[in-house]
């Protein structure tokens, strides 16, 4: 996931009301994150043909007012390859799903793996949007107070609703990651999230992130008092 360094005043008008920025040095981030959902469940249910599927989300980083430090994100706009997913996320989570041809290809490392890795998420009507990124160092719980651990040590989720916020909780371990050297970013921002994210295709983000994953587990969204 790459992570580019952004102006607050960019992202204000998305935050969710009673949720704040968060920022790590003084400095607010916009992340862009792909990976694939696996053994998928909906609501507890395995949904037949919706088990396994990419995602690209296009995040950033917030905290509620009730509790900073409870470290959260809010998604700008989240792309999966199945219209079911959009119905469901958006009517219950208030999230921005929109669906279009997706495509993956890795070769993921382990915890324990050396080696060189490689992976490449695709999206778009043509699949013209893409990540690419090559993994060469080891895996490793990222420094307690560096970048990594900000950019992956996040177990709320916050979405803007029409009447209020919604709060969802997101937990899973502490994820292993890495420093990425060696990637390409060819995606459209303009065309993916709007003219005011356009920039985003020609700067150099702040750093590149690798991150093994794990079982991750959603509570129902509830809404935060008025």
């Amino acid at each position: 996931l790459p992570n580019h360094v952004t102006d607050p005043g960019l992202l204000e008008p998305y935050v969710p009301a009673r949720t704040k920025l968060d920022t790590f040095r003084g400095d607010c981030y916009v992340s862009l994150v792909a990976f694939l959902f696996d053994h998928t469940r909906i609501l507890g249910i395995p949904i037949p043909f919706h088990r396994r599927f990419e995602e690209v989300n296009l995040r950033f980083y917030v905290v509620p007012d009730r509790d900073p430090n409870l470290r959260a994100v809010t998604f700008l706009r989240e792309i999966v390859p199945l219209s079911a997913i959009p119905f469901i996320a958006n009517n219950l989570f208030y999230e921005n799903y929109v669906a279009t041809p997706m495509s993956h290809q890795f070769d993921p490392p382990t915890e324990n793996q050396d080696g060189l890795r490689q992976l490449e998420y695709r999206w778009g009507k043509n699949l013209e949007h893409r990540i690419e990124a090559k993994i060469d160092r080891a895996l490793d719980l990222p420094p307690p107070g560096s970048l990594g651990e900000f950019i992956t040590e996040h177990y709320w989720g916050y979405a803007k609703g029409p009447k209020r916020t919604l709060e969802y909780q997101v937990k899973h371990p502490q994820w292993v990651s890495c420093l990425v050297d060696e990637y390409q970013i060819d995606v459209d921002f303009a065309a993916v999230y709007g003219e005011r994210f356009g920039f985003l295709k020609d700067i150099k983000p702040a750093n590149f992130l690798y991150a093994l994953g794990s079982p991750v587990t959603v509570s129902f969204p509830g809404k935060l008092p008025a």
